[in-house]
């Protein structure tokens, strides 16, 4: 019997995989063995519009499997039907972190055990080298490095979309020229609003004011993005739904759950980076920024209503996401905020 075609692959993370331990001081409560961790929840916002066989094989990632690796999360990650690479690494333990979560949606993170980071070195010989999209979760100096990286390794000729979430920590007045420069590398910009008014030295209050947020990513529209120069700055602003400033225009979306719909937000870890997943299938599927953007924040819905990943079920054929359908859901939330589709979804 001949091997199957590798598949085309759509979307690649650079993210880590990460089992997260959550802390909740008030109730004394523990929970251990959560999946999280940047990449898999960005896996997750492309994989709720990338239903199996073919669509959910388009979507490639490598977990670095420690000697400490728990068998119903190795089956977990293999029931999602991607493009997975589990790569043994038998001498030393999954990274792991340690959350508490407190009142005010706080969050306080630590690495339990060393962390294994991701390089363009670690995709090569494999399909994912050649990914039509890569999300990027990194400082500017990293970003520009594994874009030239990327680059020099693929024998695709075609460009891929390149998505850049900056990590927070680097996210300062020191770091925003070379910031700048690595915008004109990249296809996509999605800070959240922290992120790009800590570029400006602004407090979280300051950077989360909707005028903050349209005048500073103009800054970085004008400054240019992309190859081009007129790539999009998406920014994630939480509760306040997103900014998108692109050539077509600007343009504000709500979130998914916003006040007149009703909250469900369990926990928002994971939502930005879910964000980022249905961003990069949107934009690899349809090209519209826009229509994108609306993935995108119906990914992030999924991943917040729980603590860890959307929960994965059957029902007569049908593929659900915490008992829910996710095209449906997309659909509905395009018909709340008036964008029509191009293409059939």
């Amino acid at each position: 019997m001949a091997d199957m075609p590798e598949p085309s692959i759509h979307f690649v993370t650079l993210g880590m995989f990460i089992i997260d331990q959550i802390h909740f001081p008030a109730s004394g409560r523990v929970v251990d063995d959560i999946i999280g961790g940047a990449g898999t929840f960005g896996i997750i916002g492309a994989r709720l519009f990338s239903p199996p066989p073919e669509l959910s094989r388009t979507l490639g990632w490598i977990v670095d499997v420690g000697n400490d690796f728990p068998k119903s999360i190795k089956l977990e990650l293999e029931r999602w039907g991607t493009s997975l690479i589990l790569r043994e690494t038998p001498e030393r333990r999954t990274t792991r972190g340690w959350n508490s979560y407190g009142p005010a949606d706080f969050r306080s993170f630590k690495y339990l055990t060393p962390k294994l980071r991701l390089t363009p070195d670690d995709f090569v010989n494999t399909p994912l080298v050649n990914s039509r999209s890569f999300h990027l979760i990194c400082s500017p100096d990293r970003c520009r490095d594994i874009i030239n990286s990327l680059s020099s390794l693929r024998s695709s000729p075609k460009e891929p979309i390149m998505l850049w979430e900056p990590v927070p920590n680097l996210c300062t007045p020191e770091e925003l020229p070379t910031c700048l420069e690595v915008l004109k590398l990249v296809s996509v910009v999605s800070p959240n609003a922290a992120e790009l008014g800590g570029f400006y030295g602004l407090s979280e209050s300051e950077a989360e004011n909707r005028g903050s947020i349209e005048e500073n990513a103009e800054k970085w529209y004008l400054s240019g993005i992309g190859l081009r120069g007129d790539g999009p700055i998406i920014v994630r602003a939480g509760k306040a739904g997103c900014y998108i400033r692109y050539c077509g225009g600007k343009k504000w979306l709500p979130a998914y759950f916003d006040d007149e719909h009703g909250s469900r937000v369990v926990d928002p870890t994971g939502g930005g980076n879910s964000f980022i997943g249905g961003l990069a299938i949107g934009l690899v599927r349809t090209s519209d920024v826009v229509l994108s953007a609306a993935y995108a924040t119906v990914a992030a819905s999924f991943a917040i209503e729980q603590i860890g990943m959307p929960v994965l079920s059957q029902s007569k054929g049908t593929e659900l996401w915490n008992g829910v359908e996710a095209e449906e859901r997309l659909k509905e939330y395009l018909r709340r905020i008036g964008v029509k589709v191009k293409t059939s979804l």
